[in-house]
């Protein structure tokens, strides 16, 4: 791979990266969807690239669904969610924005010497795609956990299935069937998951995890 393939690609996989830590420091649900949907952007951007230089033209497709459904479809339908539920507000967390931005650098310094170090003989892109695709899962998860909403959860699992898609991509792709299914089990989930968050709300007034464990102790 020439050099400025390979910095592209490298660019657009940090940048994923930087595009989690950018919802990691959000603190309000519609500035957090419209990050997340840059996010799925910056995905897109990478699997194109990654179909350019690999010449595998099924990675468009990934790309496309990763630019319609990801940075369009579910932030659109995210966004009339949260209009419809009533919580225009900030996100609670269950730390500080400082205390997990500096768990992010921890984990995405963990992602590096992890991955670089038991792939030694891979190619190098591919190693460092793989390492750029283990901080985005790991900043997906952080999110999932420090986070206390339930919308702002389901955005931090989206997010880690884009670092699962990076990571296939940039080990030289997957089946297409494959990607496709994935997707649309992703599209399924989180159809399932607006109900659930609908229903939710009418019963509890409340889409606040830690509220929703506080009234299951009081039923006991």
């Amino acid at each position: 791979m020439h050099g400025l393939e390979f910095d592209v690609a490298h660019l657009l996989a940090g940048s994923l990266v930087l595009a989690s830590f950018m919802m990691l420091y959000q603190d309000r649900l519609s500035a957090l969807l419209n990050v997340y949907a840059a996010h799925a952007i910056v995905l897109a951007l990478s699997v194109t690239w990654q179909a350019f230089v690999q010449h595998a033209p099924h990675l468009y497709v990934t790309a496309s669904i990763a630019l319609v459904f990801k940075a369009i479809v579910i932030p659109v339908a995210l966004h009339r969610i949260i209009v419809r539920l009533g919580i225009h507000r900030e996100i609670e967390t269950t730390f500080g924005v400082g205390l997990t931005m500096i768990g992010g650098i921890g984990l995405v310094a963990l992602s590096m010497v992890v991955m670089l170090r038991v792939t030694p003989t891979a190619d190098a892109l591919a190693r460092e795609d793989l390492a750029f695709a283990l901080s985005v899962v790991l900043l997906g998860l952080l999110i999932m956990v420090t986070r206390r909403n339930a919308v702002s959860q389901v955005v931090g699992f989206m997010s880690l299935e884009n670092g699962l898609v990076l990571a296939a991509t940039g080990a030289k792709g997957m089946p297409l069937v494959v990607e496709i299914s994935v997707a649309f089990s992703v599209l399924i989930a989180f159809i399932v998951i607006g109900i659930f968050l609908f229903r939710i709300r009418e019963r509890f007034d409340s889409v606040d995890v830690q509220a929703l464990d506080r009234f299951r102790g009081e039923r006991r």
